[in-house]
Protein backbone atom coordinates (compact mmCIF):
# COMPACT_ATOMS: atom_id res chain seq x y z
CA UNK A 1 0.00 0.00 0.00
CA UNK A 2 1.18 3.81 -0.95
CA UNK A 3 -0.14 4.86 2.48
CA UNK A 4 -1.57 8.38 3.71
CA UNK A 5 -0.80 11.30 6.01
CA UNK A 6 -3.59 13.18 7.21
CA UNK A 7 -3.19 16.79 8.39
CA UNK A 8 -5.44 19.43 9.94
CA UNK A 9 -4.01 22.47 8.92
CA UNK A 10 -4.13 26.21 9.41
CA UNK A 11 -1.88 27.07 12.02
CA UNK A 12 1.71 28.59 12.39
CA UNK A 13 4.90 26.22 12.64
CA UNK A 14 7.21 27.26 15.13
CA UNK A 15 10.37 25.61 16.34
CA UNK A 16 14.06 24.24 15.24
CA UNK A 17 14.77 20.99 12.86
CA UNK A 18 18.16 19.11 11.73
CA UNK A 19 18.27 17.85 8.26
CA UNK A 20 19.67 14.78 7.56
CA UNK A 21 22.07 13.81 4.83
CA UNK A 22 21.78 14.14 1.22
CA UNK A 23 19.77 11.43 -0.61
CA UNK A 24 21.30 12.51 -3.98
CA UNK A 25 24.67 12.61 -2.50
CA UNK A 26 24.32 9.17 -0.57
CA UNK A 27 23.40 6.97 -3.60
CA UNK A 28 26.48 8.30 -5.59
CA UNK A 29 28.56 7.77 -3.18
CA UNK A 30 27.10 4.44 -2.12
CA UNK A 31 27.92 3.28 -5.20
CA UNK A 32 31.54 4.77 -5.75
CA UNK A 33 32.33 2.53 -2.36
CA UNK A 34 32.34 -0.56 -4.77
CA UNK A 35 35.61 1.03 -6.26
CA UNK A 36 37.45 0.55 -3.11
CA UNK A 37 38.42 -3.51 -2.57
CA UNK A 38 38.56 -2.74 1.27
CA UNK A 39 36.36 -1.54 3.54
CA UNK A 40 34.56 2.57 3.54
CA UNK A 41 32.05 4.22 6.36
CA UNK A 42 29.73 6.55 5.55
CA UNK A 43 28.41 8.83 7.91
CA UNK A 44 25.12 10.58 7.39
CA UNK A 45 23.18 8.38 5.70
CA UNK A 46 19.73 9.40 5.81
CA UNK A 47 17.16 6.19 6.37
CA UNK A 48 15.22 5.89 2.95
CA UNK A 49 13.53 4.17 1.05
CA UNK A 50 15.64 4.89 -1.78
CA UNK A 51 18.82 3.89 -0.05
CA UNK A 52 17.87 0.61 1.35
CA UNK A 53 17.21 0.02 -2.51
CA UNK A 54 20.75 0.78 -3.06
CA UNK A 55 21.77 -1.22 -0.11
CA UNK A 56 20.36 -4.41 -1.86
CA UNK A 57 21.78 -3.48 -5.21
CA UNK A 58 25.66 -3.79 -3.23
CA UNK A 59 24.53 -6.95 -1.56
CA UNK A 60 23.33 -8.40 -4.67
CA UNK A 61 26.54 -7.47 -6.00
CA UNK A 62 28.80 -9.57 -3.83
CA UNK A 63 29.16 -6.55 -1.39
CA UNK A 64 28.86 -6.84 2.58
CA UNK A 65 27.12 -3.92 3.90
CA UNK A 66 26.19 -3.25 7.34
CA UNK A 67 23.04 0.01 8.00
CA UNK A 68 23.03 0.80 11.72
CA UNK A 69 21.45 4.27 12.44
CA UNK A 70 23.27 6.64 10.02
CA UNK A 71 26.00 5.28 9.55
CA UNK A 72 26.45 2.49 6.85
CA UNK A 73 29.69 0.38 6.21
CA UNK A 74 30.79 -1.24 2.98
CA UNK A 75 33.22 -4.18 1.93
CA UNK A 76 33.02 -4.54 -1.46
CA UNK A 77 36.60 -6.80 -1.48
CA UNK A 78 34.66 -9.28 -2.76
CA UNK A 79 31.90 -8.94 -5.62
CA UNK A 80 30.32 -11.47 -7.30
CA UNK A 81 28.66 -10.25 -10.08
CA UNK A 82 28.27 -7.77 -12.94
CA UNK A 83 24.54 -8.09 -13.38
CA UNK A 84 22.28 -5.36 -11.70
CA UNK A 85 19.41 -7.32 -10.61
CA UNK A 86 16.56 -5.42 -12.98
CA UNK A 87 13.77 -5.44 -10.20
CA UNK A 88 15.74 -3.12 -8.36
CA UNK A 89 17.57 -1.15 -10.90
CA UNK A 90 13.31 -0.41 -11.87
CA UNK A 91 12.87 1.07 -8.54
CA UNK A 92 15.43 3.23 -8.02
CA UNK A 93 16.38 6.16 -10.92
CA UNK A 94 20.06 6.37 -9.46
CA UNK A 95 21.21 2.74 -9.77
CA UNK A 96 22.41 3.90 -13.27
CA UNK A 97 25.55 4.79 -11.19
CA UNK A 98 26.39 1.64 -10.21
CA UNK A 99 27.50 1.33 -13.97
CA UNK A 100 30.14 3.28 -13.95
CA UNK A 101 31.64 2.06 -10.80
CA UNK A 102 31.35 -1.52 -11.88
CA UNK A 103 32.77 -0.84 -15.05
CA UNK A 104 35.84 0.49 -13.40
CA UNK A 105 36.12 -1.75 -10.89
CA UNK A 106 35.32 -5.64 -13.28
CA UNK A 107 35.22 -4.03 -16.38
CA UNK A 108 31.88 -4.94 -17.54
CA UNK A 109 28.32 -4.17 -16.27
CA UNK A 110 24.69 -5.04 -17.62
CA UNK A 111 21.36 -3.44 -16.32
CA UNK A 112 18.08 -2.98 -16.93
CA UNK A 113 17.23 0.96 -17.71
CA UNK A 114 16.34 2.66 -14.34
CA UNK A 115 13.48 4.05 -13.19
CA UNK A 116 12.24 6.46 -10.59
CA UNK A 117 10.14 9.35 -10.39
CA UNK A 118 7.75 9.38 -13.27
CA UNK A 119 8.67 13.23 -13.87
CA UNK A 120 10.14 13.34 -17.29
CA UNK A 121 12.47 12.04 -19.76
CA UNK A 122 15.91 10.99 -18.59
CA UNK A 123 17.58 9.17 -21.36
CA UNK A 124 21.08 7.42 -20.65
CA UNK A 125 22.80 8.37 -23.78
CA UNK A 126 24.90 10.83 -22.65
CA UNK A 127 25.99 7.97 -19.60
CA UNK A 128 26.98 5.66 -22.32
CA UNK A 129 28.50 8.24 -24.59
CA UNK A 130 31.17 9.04 -21.90
CA UNK A 131 31.66 5.26 -21.64
CA UNK A 132 31.93 4.47 -25.30
CA UNK A 133 34.63 7.25 -25.23
CA UNK A 134 36.57 5.84 -22.52
CA UNK A 135 36.85 2.79 -24.50
CA UNK A 136 33.95 0.63 -23.71
CA UNK A 137 31.49 -1.35 -26.30
CA UNK A 138 27.88 -0.89 -25.48
CA UNK A 139 25.16 -2.52 -26.58
CA UNK A 140 21.54 -1.77 -25.70
CA UNK A 141 19.12 -4.59 -26.10
CA UNK A 142 15.90 -5.97 -25.34
CA UNK A 143 15.61 -3.33 -22.38
CA UNK A 144 19.19 -3.42 -21.34
CA UNK A 145 22.26 -2.35 -21.00
CA UNK A 146 25.87 -4.10 -21.56
CA UNK A 147 28.95 -2.25 -21.02
CA UNK A 148 32.42 -3.88 -21.32
CA UNK A 149 36.31 -2.84 -21.44
CA UNK A 150 37.45 -4.85 -23.66
CA UNK A 151 40.98 -3.70 -22.95
CA UNK A 152 41.85 -0.84 -20.30
CA UNK A 153 40.37 2.05 -20.86
CA UNK A 154 42.42 5.11 -21.59
CA UNK A 155 41.41 8.84 -20.59
CA UNK A 156 39.83 11.02 -22.64
CA UNK A 157 38.28 14.32 -23.29
CA UNK A 158 34.38 13.93 -22.74
CA UNK A 159 31.98 17.41 -23.58
CA UNK A 160 28.16 16.95 -21.99
CA UNK A 161 25.81 18.49 -24.35
CA UNK A 162 23.92 18.77 -21.26
CA UNK A 163 25.55 19.56 -17.87
CA UNK A 164 23.51 16.21 -16.40
CA UNK A 165 24.23 15.41 -12.99
CA UNK A 166 23.97 11.38 -13.06
CA UNK A 167 26.26 11.30 -16.55
CA UNK A 168 28.91 13.35 -15.14
CA UNK A 169 29.18 11.07 -11.78
CA UNK A 170 29.03 8.19 -13.90
CA UNK A 171 31.81 9.11 -16.35
CA UNK A 172 33.39 10.11 -13.24
CA UNK A 173 33.28 6.81 -11.22
CA UNK A 174 34.03 4.53 -15.05
CA UNK A 175 37.42 6.98 -15.43
CA UNK A 176 38.67 6.18 -11.88
CA UNK A 177 41.11 3.72 -13.27
CA UNK A 178 41.53 4.85 -16.79
CA UNK A 179 45.34 5.65 -17.71
CA UNK A 180 45.87 9.03 -18.13
CA UNK A 181 43.89 12.01 -17.88
CA UNK A 182 40.11 12.27 -18.46
CA UNK A 183 38.62 15.78 -18.94
CA UNK A 184 34.66 16.17 -18.66
CA UNK A 185 33.36 19.46 -20.05
CA UNK A 186 30.59 21.18 -19.21
CA UNK A 187 30.07 18.94 -16.17
CA UNK A 188 27.14 19.35 -13.63
CA UNK A 189 28.08 21.59 -10.75
CA UNK A 190 25.99 20.41 -8.11
CA UNK A 191 27.04 20.17 -4.80
CA UNK A 192 26.43 16.26 -4.59
CA UNK A 193 29.23 16.05 -7.55
CA UNK A 194 31.67 18.36 -5.21
CA UNK A 195 30.80 15.62 -2.63
CA UNK A 196 31.31 12.55 -4.54
CA UNK A 197 34.74 14.13 -5.62
CA UNK A 198 35.66 14.66 -1.66
CA UNK A 199 35.27 11.04 -0.93
CA UNK A 200 36.71 9.53 -3.58
CA UNK A 201 40.07 11.45 -2.96
CA UNK A 202 39.80 10.41 0.46
CA UNK A 203 40.22 7.04 -1.29
CA UNK A 204 43.23 7.91 -3.34
CA UNK A 205 41.63 9.14 -6.45
CA UNK A 206 42.82 11.81 -8.04
CA UNK A 207 39.33 13.88 -9.23
CA UNK A 208 39.49 18.02 -9.38
CA UNK A 209 37.42 20.61 -10.59
CA UNK A 210 33.81 19.60 -9.10
CA UNK A 211 31.49 22.41 -8.77
CA UNK A 212 32.98 23.85 -12.22
CA UNK A 213 32.02 23.19 -15.27
CA UNK A 214 35.30 21.21 -16.17
CA UNK A 215 36.26 17.87 -13.75
CA UNK A 216 39.37 16.35 -14.52
CA UNK A 217 39.71 12.80 -13.16
CA UNK A 218 43.74 11.86 -13.21
CA UNK A 219 43.53 7.01 -13.32
CA UNK A 220 45.03 5.60 -10.53
CA UNK A 221 45.76 1.95 -9.70
CA UNK A 222 43.43 1.42 -6.65
CA UNK A 223 41.53 2.68 -4.22
CA UNK A 224 42.40 2.04 -0.52
CA UNK A 225 39.76 2.12 3.13
CA UNK A 226 38.51 5.43 4.23
CA UNK A 227 35.77 7.41 5.79
CA UNK A 228 33.10 10.24 5.16
CA UNK A 229 30.53 12.42 6.13
CA UNK A 230 27.69 12.97 3.82
CA UNK A 231 26.66 16.56 3.51
CA UNK A 232 23.24 17.74 4.45
CA UNK A 233 20.70 17.69 1.96
CA UNK A 234 19.66 21.32 0.33
CA UNK A 235 15.99 20.19 -0.54
CA UNK A 236 15.37 19.06 2.64
CA UNK A 237 16.13 22.06 3.84
CA UNK A 238 14.80 24.03 1.60
CA UNK A 239 11.32 22.46 1.70
CA UNK A 240 11.27 22.99 5.17
CA UNK A 241 11.85 26.84 4.54
CA UNK A 242 8.67 26.98 2.26
CA UNK A 243 7.07 24.62 5.08
CA UNK A 244 8.10 28.03 7.39
CA UNK A 245 6.82 30.67 4.57
CA UNK A 246 3.88 29.34 3.87
CA UNK A 247 2.28 28.25 7.37
CA UNK A 248 3.05 32.26 8.33
CA UNK A 249 5.33 30.67 10.83
CA UNK A 250 8.80 31.31 11.88
CA UNK A 251 11.30 28.20 11.61
CA UNK A 252 14.71 27.61 11.91
CA UNK A 253 16.97 25.16 9.75
CA UNK A 254 20.03 23.33 11.17
CA UNK A 255 22.45 21.07 9.96
CA UNK A 256 22.60 23.05 6.56
CA UNK A 257 25.15 24.31 4.32
CA UNK A 258 24.30 27.89 3.17
CA UNK A 259 25.88 28.66 -0.11
CA UNK A 260 24.19 25.01 -1.47
CA UNK A 261 20.62 27.04 -0.73
CA UNK A 262 21.68 30.70 -1.93
CA UNK A 263 18.76 30.19 -4.96
CA UNK A 264 16.07 29.29 -2.98
CA UNK A 265 17.41 31.76 -0.08
CA UNK A 266 16.92 34.98 -2.99
CA UNK A 267 13.37 33.83 -4.10
CA UNK A 268 11.71 33.77 -0.99
CA UNK A 269 13.41 37.02 -0.27
CA UNK A 270 11.99 38.11 -2.87
CA UNK A 271 8.69 36.65 -1.98
CA UNK A 272 9.08 39.40 1.45
CA UNK A 273 9.89 36.11 3.45
CA UNK A 274 12.69 37.27 5.90
CA UNK A 275 15.81 35.06 5.48
CA UNK A 276 18.18 34.83 8.81
CA UNK A 277 21.58 33.15 7.33
CA UNK A 278 23.92 31.64 9.93
CA UNK A 279 27.29 30.10 10.03
CA UNK A 280 25.29 26.10 9.15
CA UNK A 281 21.49 27.03 10.27
CA UNK A 282 18.52 29.39 8.45
CA UNK A 283 15.31 31.01 10.09
CA UNK A 284 12.34 32.03 8.17
CA UNK A 285 9.90 34.10 9.28
CA UNK A 286 6.64 35.11 7.32
CA UNK A 287 3.62 36.73 8.77
CA UNK A 288 1.67 37.45 5.57
CA UNK A 289 1.18 36.26 2.30
CA UNK A 290 3.92 35.92 -0.30
CA UNK A 291 4.35 38.10 -2.88
CA UNK A 292 4.38 36.74 -6.45
CA UNK A 293 7.61 35.92 -7.84
CA UNK A 294 8.63 34.30 -11.08
CA UNK A 295 10.80 30.95 -10.97
CA UNK A 296 12.99 29.28 -14.28
CA UNK A 297 14.47 26.23 -12.93
CA UNK A 298 17.78 25.59 -14.20
CA UNK A 299 20.85 23.52 -13.41
CA UNK A 300 22.66 24.68 -10.51
CA UNK A 301 23.71 27.51 -9.38
CA UNK A 302 20.19 28.05 -10.68
CA UNK A 303 16.71 27.46 -9.05
CA UNK A 304 16.51 23.89 -8.32
CA UNK A 305 13.57 21.76 -9.88
CA UNK A 306 13.33 19.78 -7.01
CA UNK A 307 11.77 22.51 -4.92
CA UNK A 308 9.45 24.01 -8.12
CA UNK A 309 6.63 22.02 -6.89
CA UNK A 310 6.51 23.07 -3.03
CA UNK A 311 7.33 27.07 -4.57
CA UNK A 312 4.06 26.07 -6.10
CA UNK A 313 2.55 25.49 -3.39
CA UNK A 314 3.41 28.59 -1.46
CA UNK A 315 2.69 31.28 -4.58
CA UNK A 316 -0.19 29.68 -4.52
CA UNK A 317 -1.05 31.34 -1.88
CA UNK A 318 0.50 34.53 -2.91
CA UNK A 319 -0.38 38.11 -3.98
CA UNK A 320 -0.71 38.09 -7.90
CA UNK A 321 0.49 36.32 -10.49
CA UNK A 322 3.69 34.13 -10.31
CA UNK A 323 4.76 32.44 -13.54
CA UNK A 324 7.27 29.16 -12.96
CA UNK A 325 9.21 28.23 -16.13
CA UNK A 326 10.49 23.85 -15.98
CA UNK A 327 13.36 23.71 -17.80
CA UNK A 328 14.66 20.28 -16.49
CA UNK A 329 11.29 18.11 -17.16
CA UNK A 330 8.81 18.33 -19.36
CA UNK A 331 6.56 16.58 -17.11
CA UNK A 332 6.94 18.11 -13.38
CA UNK A 333 3.31 19.99 -13.48
CA UNK A 334 1.33 16.70 -12.05
CA UNK A 335 1.31 18.63 -8.88
CA UNK A 336 -0.66 21.49 -10.11
CA UNK A 337 -3.74 19.44 -10.22
CA UNK A 338 -3.13 17.78 -6.93
CA UNK A 339 -3.14 21.80 -5.87
CA UNK A 340 -6.10 23.13 -8.18
CA UNK A 341 -8.24 20.39 -5.95
CA UNK A 342 -7.40 22.06 -2.94
CA UNK A 343 -8.63 25.42 -4.71
CA UNK A 344 -5.19 26.61 -6.22
CA UNK A 345 -5.47 28.78 -9.39
CA UNK A 346 -2.92 27.66 -11.41
CA UNK A 347 -3.01 27.25 -15.52
CA UNK A 348 -0.42 25.03 -17.01
CA UNK A 349 0.71 24.97 -20.66
CA UNK A 350 3.84 22.94 -21.83
CA UNK A 351 6.54 23.59 -18.99
CA UNK A 352 4.99 27.29 -18.43
CA UNK A 353 2.44 27.36 -14.95
CA UNK A 354 0.74 30.19 -14.57
CA UNK A 355 -0.34 30.00 -10.87
CA UNK A 356 -2.79 33.23 -9.42
CA UNK A 357 -2.53 33.97 -5.75
CA UNK A 358 -5.57 32.77 -4.32
CA UNK A 359 -6.77 33.62 -0.05
CA UNK A 360 -7.18 30.32 1.11
CA UNK A 361 -6.69 26.56 0.14
CA UNK A 362 -9.32 24.27 1.27
CA UNK A 363 -8.65 20.39 2.26
CA UNK A 364 -9.79 17.48 0.49
CA UNK A 365 -7.95 13.79 -0.64
CA UNK A 366 -4.66 14.42 -3.06
CA UNK A 367 -2.27 11.58 -4.48
CA UNK A 368 1.71 12.54 -4.14
CA UNK A 369 2.11 11.63 -7.88
CA UNK A 370 6.24 12.05 -7.23
CA UNK A 371 8.76 12.78 -4.42
CA UNK A 372 8.52 16.69 -4.96
CA UNK A 373 5.06 16.70 -5.51
CA UNK A 374 3.78 14.90 -2.74
CA UNK A 375 6.29 17.11 -0.25
CA UNK A 376 4.12 20.18 -2.38
CA UNK A 377 1.06 18.48 -1.30
CA UNK A 378 2.36 18.47 2.43
CA UNK A 379 2.94 21.57 2.43
CA UNK A 380 -0.44 22.75 0.99
CA UNK A 381 -1.79 20.80 3.82
CA UNK A 382 0.01 22.12 6.10
CA UNK A 383 -1.84 25.95 5.40
CA UNK A 384 -5.32 24.84 3.73
CA UNK A 385 -8.48 24.82 6.14
CA UNK A 386 -9.59 21.72 6.99
CA UNK A 387 -8.81 18.04 6.99
CA UNK A 388 -6.03 17.00 3.63
CA UNK A 389 -5.36 13.70 3.18
CA UNK A 390 -2.24 13.13 1.01
CA UNK A 391 -2.29 9.56 -0.48
CA UNK A 392 0.75 7.67 -1.94
CA UNK A 393 3.38 8.77 0.34
CA UNK A 394 5.65 5.72 -0.31
CA UNK A 395 7.05 8.55 -2.84
CA UNK A 396 7.22 11.16 -0.53
CA UNK A 397 9.33 8.17 2.11
CA UNK A 398 11.87 8.05 -1.02
CA UNK A 399 13.65 11.02 -0.42
CA UNK A 400 12.65 12.60 3.16
CA UNK A 401 13.56 10.76 6.35
CA UNK A 402 10.48 10.84 9.00
CA UNK A 403 9.24 14.30 7.67
CA UNK A 404 5.98 13.60 9.72
CA UNK A 405 8.41 13.27 12.99
CA UNK A 406 10.31 16.54 12.15
CA UNK A 407 7.44 18.26 11.40
CA UNK A 408 6.14 17.90 15.09
CA UNK A 409 8.78 18.97 16.41
CA UNK A 410 7.67 22.82 14.96
CA UNK A 411 4.59 22.23 17.14
CA UNK A 412 3.81 23.50 20.83
CA UNK A 413 1.26 22.26 22.71
CA UNK A 414 -0.70 18.80 22.46
CA UNK A 415 -4.39 18.59 23.23
CA UNK A 416 -6.10 16.24 25.82
CA UNK A 417 -9.13 15.39 22.86
CA UNK A 418 -5.78 14.38 20.73
CA UNK A 419 -4.16 12.99 24.07
CA UNK A 420 -6.79 10.14 23.88
CA UNK A 421 -6.89 9.46 20.14
CA UNK A 422 -2.83 8.33 20.48
CA UNK A 423 -4.88 5.45 22.16
CA UNK A 424 -6.86 4.68 18.99
CA UNK A 425 -4.19 5.68 16.20
CA UNK A 426 -0.15 5.17 17.11
CA UNK A 427 0.70 6.96 14.11
CA UNK A 428 -1.56 10.12 15.27
CA UNK A 429 0.12 13.56 16.11
CA UNK A 430 -1.26 17.38 16.97
CA UNK A 431 1.77 19.89 17.10
CA UNK A 432 0.73 23.85 17.32
CA UNK A 433 -2.82 23.58 15.83
CA UNK A 434 -1.65 20.82 13.26
CA UNK A 435 -3.22 17.46 13.18
CA UNK A 436 -0.79 14.65 11.64
CA UNK A 437 -1.30 11.55 10.93
CA UNK A 438 0.34 8.68 8.98
CA UNK A 439 -1.92 6.53 7.72
CA UNK A 440 -0.79 2.61 6.60
CA UNK A 441 -4.97 1.54 6.47
CA UNK A 442 -7.66 1.31 3.81
CA UNK A 443 -9.59 4.44 2.71
CA UNK A 444 -12.34 3.49 4.26
CA UNK A 445 -10.76 4.07 7.54
CA UNK A 446 -9.25 7.12 6.21
CA UNK A 447 -12.28 8.29 5.75
CA UNK A 448 -13.44 7.61 9.56
CA UNK A 449 -10.43 9.13 11.05
CA UNK A 450 -11.41 12.35 8.82
CA UNK A 451 -14.95 13.00 10.60
CA UNK A 452 -12.95 12.49 13.80
CA UNK A 453 -9.94 15.45 12.84
CA UNK A 454 -13.01 17.28 11.72
CA UNK A 455 -14.04 17.32 15.21
CA UNK A 456 -10.72 17.62 16.51
CA UNK A 457 -9.93 20.84 14.62
CA UNK A 458 -13.11 22.43 16.02
CA UNK A 459 -11.42 21.82 19.67
CA UNK A 460 -8.47 23.63 18.27
CA UNK A 461 -7.63 27.02 19.36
Amino acid sequence: MGGKFIIVGGASLEGEVSVSGAKNSALPIMAAALLSRGRTVLYGIPRLRDVMVMKKVLECLGAEVKYQGHCMEINASKLSSHEIPPDLTRKLRASNLIMGALLARVGKVTAAYPGGCDIGSRPMDLHLKGFQLLGAAVEERGGFIHAEFKKSPVGTEIYLDYPSVGATENIILSAVFARGKTIIKNAAREPEIVDLQNFLNKLGAVVKGAGTGTIVIEGVDELMEGEHEIIPDRIEAATFMAAGAITRGRVKINNIIPEHLEAVIIKLKETGVSVNVGCSSVEVHCEGPVNAVNIKTLPYPGFPTDMQPQMMALLSLGEGTSIISETIFENRFKHALELSRMGADITVEGRIAVVKGVQKLSGTFVEATDLRAGAALILAGLAAEGVSVVENIRHIDRGYENIDLKLRTLGQKLLDLINKMQRLCCFFWVYGGHAFWRCKVCSLWALSIKRILDTAKAAIP
